[in-house]
């Protein structure tokens, strides 16, 4: 399959609160912005934007628990990383694990979407 990118898109009804979020995680502004209706960041060939739902399809993103999703990013400095998130009021749960791929933590956004932060070794770069 060839492809040009990747979009992953994030429902929610928080939308000025996660915009903020992932504006001060990815460090950069979005490269598309129709405020308070969608915004989206390119990142080489992966696209994340985060949508606020239309009005009969609030219920649906509604965040009743844990979601489903998880964003996987790999950084270079895994303590770096850790500390940007402290520093962003959404601290990493649990201590630091070694995997297959290298060390991860996971973390979660204000929605409560998983982050996967890794650090990858010499293994394996696969997310999992």
């Amino acid at each position: 399959m060839k492809y040009n990118y990747i979009l992953v898109t994030i429902g929610t009804v928080n939308f000025d609160q996660l915009v903020n979020f992932y504006t001060q995680l990815l460090e950069s502004p979005p490269t598309k912005f129709i405020p308070s209706v969608y915004v989206e960041w390119q990142v080489d060939h992966l696209r994340l934007g985060i949508f606020r739902p239309q009005k009969d399809h609030e219920s649906e993103f509604v965040v009743h628990g844990k979601n489903p999703l998880s964003l996987c990013i790999e950084v270079s400095n895994l303590e770096n990383a850790i500390s940007d998130l402290k520093s962003l009021g959404y601290p990493p749960t649990g201590e630091i694990s070694i995997t297959s791929h290298g060390q991860e933590i996971y973390a979660q956004d204000p929605d409560g979407n998983r982050l996967i932060l890794y650090s990858s070794s010499n293994i394996d770069k696969q997310c999992p």
